[in-house]
């Protein structure tokens, strides 16, 4: 749930269809009684002010449950997510754009509750702790912040009674906490994480972007760079070991004996492949000084990037992996750019060969969009509009600092 203020909406690549019909409802009653229909209901929990990224969402969804489903769309402005000096007052309120922008991404409903509504006896006194996971990394940036996250999502889980729940990827540790509270607390609906929409320079979407100037702009790039640079050179390490494995692990002397004819560039390789075979992988430690070289060079930039962290950590539980680890991971970054915070994440997976460990649970269990919206058909019902841009970049492309994207 993006609290920050919004930005004007990417255009998409792709003609949007015309607006469908949405009921705009107030009220939990008034939601009750609407038929749900023969499908399945999906939700996209947001505070308003809709970008591209919040359509991206609903278009998962509509494709998910398809022409007999249901689709709503939450927008309420949660007061127990903001911390001392973060004005809840000044956070924009865009109703009549935010019920437009969801109604041509393909929903049914938006649900636009009052304070009062969802929070009928004041502030709440019970409420949901997101435990150790949720003083870690943005928990530590800002205390207490998943809690109030955790028990809005699970009052309007129960307001909204859903099948599924879809949440963006791009908020990676708020994705893992409320996987994690469906699960701990048996909640009856599937948690399904959607990858992040990508502007076309390679930068997260986010409605904190128009706050950047042309040159703070450029200096936030090195989040997006830092962590295709991770990527890219995991898969060449991955790809070494590979060649080393189906060679036969070449010698040192061969390479020498390369080095020796004037062959550097071959004995530049055979090392490297002798290198990767020659001991355990080094994903890992890779990944993150391939990230932390690219951020270090974005701190001389002008103006500077100010890093609160970098960091490589298990998705069950948002602890930091060591350097024998092998499955799956996310680097995630988070810095600022003039008086802009920004958060970034990928997903890496370390161990040649292995896949992704799928994520389920007992209660609520966590599922990843089979693909990108910019991959999908244009179908009428169960397919939904196609999106504005790629989850992930092409690695061809030059991002800032040298490198690729």
């Amino acid at each position: 749930m993006d609290e920050s203020s919004p930005t004007q909406p990417v255009r998409p690549t792709q003609p949007v269809r015309p607006s469908r019909p949405v009921h705009l409802l107030h009220t939990a009653a008034a939601l009750r009684d609407l038929p749900r229909g023969t499908g399945a209901r999906a939700v996209i929990m947001t505070m308003g002010a809709l970008h591209e990224g919040h359509a991206t969402l609903i278009r998962a969804a509509r494709r998910r449950v398809g022409g007999q489903g249901q689709v709503v769309v939450t927008v309420f402005v949660n007061p127990l997510q903001f911390g001392a000096g973060e004005d809840l007052d000044r956070y924009p309120r865009t109703l009549d754009a935010d019920t437009e922008l969801a109604a041509a991404a393909g929903a049914d409903v938006v649900f636009a509750p009052s304070v009062d509504e969802v929070y009928p006896g004041g502030e709440p006194q019970i409420r949901i702790t997101a435990g150790p996971m949720g003083t870690l990394l943005e928990g530590a940036s800002r205390p207490g912040h998943f809690d109030g996250v955790l028990t809005v999502v699970a009052k309007l889980l129960h307001l909204t009674a859903p099948d599924i729940a879809f949440f963006g990827q791009k908020d990676a540790q708020q994705l893992a906490v409320i996987t994690r509270m469906a699960a701990d607390l048996n909640f009856p609906v599937e948690v399904v994480g959607v990858p992040t929409v990508r502007e076309e320079d390679g930068l997260a979407l986010s409605s904190r972007n128009r706050y950047l100037s042309v040159l703070e702009r450029r200096t936030a790039l090195a989040l997006s760079a830092a962590l295709f640079a991770a990527r890219d050179r995991l898969a060449a390490e991955e790809a070494l070991r590979a060649r080393a494995a189906s060679t036969g692990h070449p010698a040192q002397d061969r390479a020498a004996a390369l080095a020796a004819l004037g062959e550097d560039r071959a004995a530049a390789d055979a090392h490297a492949v002798a290198y990767a075979a020659a001991g355990p992988p080094h994903g890992p430690s890779v990944a993150r000084a391939a990230a932390r070289a690219v951020l270090d060079d974005a701190t001389r930039l002008d103006p500077p990037l100010t890093l609160d962290y970098l960091a490589l950590v298990d998705p069950s539980d948002f602890t930091e992996i060591p350097d024998a680890y092998e499955g799956e991971a996310i680097l995630a970054v988070a810095a600022k750019v003039g008086t802009t915070r920004l958060i970034d994440n990928i997903r890496l997976v370390f161990g040649a060969g292995r896949t992704a460990p799928a994520a389920a649970h007992q209660g609520g269990t966590l599922t990843d969009a089979a693909t990108s919206d910019a991959a999908t058909s244009d179908a009428a019902t169960a397919d939904g509009p196609a999106a504005a841009a790629p989850a992930t970049p092409p690695t061809t492309p030059q991002g800032p600092l040298g490198a690729t994207r």
